[in-house]
């Protein structure tokens, strides 16, 4: 192991140089005009991966290309040999709006340490972080104790439609012990985590109909329900004061959490009045009876997420709005059933909708909770790699976000994904100047080198 150390510090200037090389690509998922950059970074990935010694290929999808490479398969000694996939992307969010950029997205900067560029840490240096490491131990001739194949996609940022087919198709060729994603992130340097749990989601609109057409407030207003108001009303009715959810049968499934991750969340740095101003709230609000830590992460919640009736134009227009639309999506935790929620979701709704007005629920993307034993014996030995890289005690966090992807491994390769984030709190993603500290690259590198030692001890 020394020797892929050595190996990773002395080439350290390097591999920046390269990551900056793969920042270039404006590999932008989400626009057609940057298909071509899409391929184009597909193959710098294939051609890096065999530069490093790995065997690589690109996998065509009806979307973006897949890269697939593998290390040389080696002996099992008197067992199995350990099999572990690397999942990452390469492609971006879009850069706009390019007016808050304090330089040119695609071209990379780097200042005190830091490195600007959109893809920076999402997620471009985290899989690249994962490739050097491996690089380390092929260029040195150290043996590797098992086998890794990685997986880096081109679909991400548009919702991963051509990988769950692709897992399918080549279930036999990524059988494999665990999945390793790096594209998370960790409270600081000295509090690097593994991720174990992620919230899932079920995102619907809810339409109320009123009249045929918008008609003239103060002809007909006072005989016909207002849409507008309606929908308030019933979407009020959804939440009590204490930000506990009313539908019967939210909860059913919640667990609380146990007092080993009760332990774990005391460890987790966070200070409430900082959160607030980092929020620009006047006060925080939420579920009575736990954290902000443990609100945003370890309990469901219910949003709003836009509203939409009547006229949205400059100056006034006196109308009773023929409708009115909510968007609102549902995070879930662990044990909570997707199906059995959306369920009660609407019969509440329809219990709710006034006669006056006709309800209309469209239902729309969703995503299963995710959950992986935070004492399991994987969980543990990524801790451990943790600990060796950052020289700190890791800790355990949830995210609240939603990962769909991990799902689908779970369900076609049947294996857990150990969730091991190198990104800062103030890495920006998704935001103008995106960053990705270069300590965490390097750390990230070192974590990964020991990560192999470690599960293939399992």
């Amino acid at each position: 192991m020394q020797g892929v150390i050595d190996y990773l510090e002395q080439n350290e200037s390097r591999f920046v140089s390269e990551l900056c090389e793969y920042l270039r690509f404006p590999s932008v998922s989400a626009q057609p005009k940057h298909r071509s950059d899409m391929q184009a970074c597909a193959a710098w990935l294939v051609k890096h991966c065999r530069q490093i010694g790995l065997e690589a290929r690109l996998c065509s999808t009806p979307g973006h290309p897949i890269v697939v490479a593998k290390t040389p398969r080696g002996k099992a000694k008197g067992r199995r040999r350990p099999h572990f996939v690397v999942y990452g992307h390469y492609d971006v969010q879009p850069p706009e709006p390019l007016e808050l950029w304090k330089s040119p997205p695609f071209e990379p900067r780097i200042a005190n340490g830091v490195l600007y560029a959109r893809g920076a840490s999402d997620n471009k240096g985290q899989n690249l972080a994962h490739l050097k490491a491996v690089e380390a131990y092929l260029k040195t001739g150290t043996e590797l104790p098992c086998d890794i194949t990685f997986v880096i996609e081109g679909e991400e940022e548009v919702g991963s439609s051509s990988l769950a087919s692709f897992l399918r198709k080549h279930r036999a060729e990524l059988a494999c012990d665990a999945i390793v994603i790096s594209d998370t992130g960790m409270p600081t340097l000295k509090h690097p985590a593994l991720t174990y749990a992620l919230r899932g989601i079920i995102g619907f609109e809810v339409t109320l109909r009123g009249p045929s057409r918008d008609l003239h407030s103060g002809i007909f207003g006072g005989t016909v329900d207002n849409p507008a108001m309606a929908l308030c009303q019933l979407l009020g009715k959804l939440r009590d004061d204490n930000g506990h959810v009313t539908i019967p049968g939210f909860y059913e499934g919640v667990q609380p959490l146990s007092a080993y991750e009760r332990k774990q969340f005391a460890r987790l740095p966070f200070n409430t009045r900082d959160y607030q101003k980092f929020l620009g709230v006047p006060r925080l609000f939420g579920e009575r009876g736990f954290t902000p830590l443990e609100q945003r992460s370890t309990r469901p919640t219910l949003e709003i997420n836009g509203l939409t009736s009547g006229y949205q134009g400059e100056g006034s227009k006196t109308i009773v709005p023929a409708w009115a639309c909510a968007k609102i999506t549902v995070r879930l935790v662990p044990n909570q059933e997707p199906a059995q929620v959306m369920k009660r979701i609407g019969q509440h709704l329809k219990k709710l909708c006034p006669s006056t007005v006709r309800l209309e629920t469209e239902w729309g993307h969703g995503a299963e909770p995710y959950l992986v034993s935070p004492t399991g014996p994987q969980a543990q030995a990524a801790l451990r790699a943790l600990k060796s890289a950052f020289g700190y005690e890791p800790v355990l966090a949830r995210e609240g976000g939603s990962i769909p992807i991990v799902n689908d491994f779970k369900k076609i390769l049947h294996a857990d994904s150990l969730l091991l984030g190198l990104a800062l709190p103030d890495c920006n993603a998704h935001s103008p100047n995106e960053t990705f500290h270069l300590s965490c690259f390097a750390k990230g590198q070192l974590m990964a080198a020991h990560l192999w030692q470690e599960l293939s001890k399992c």
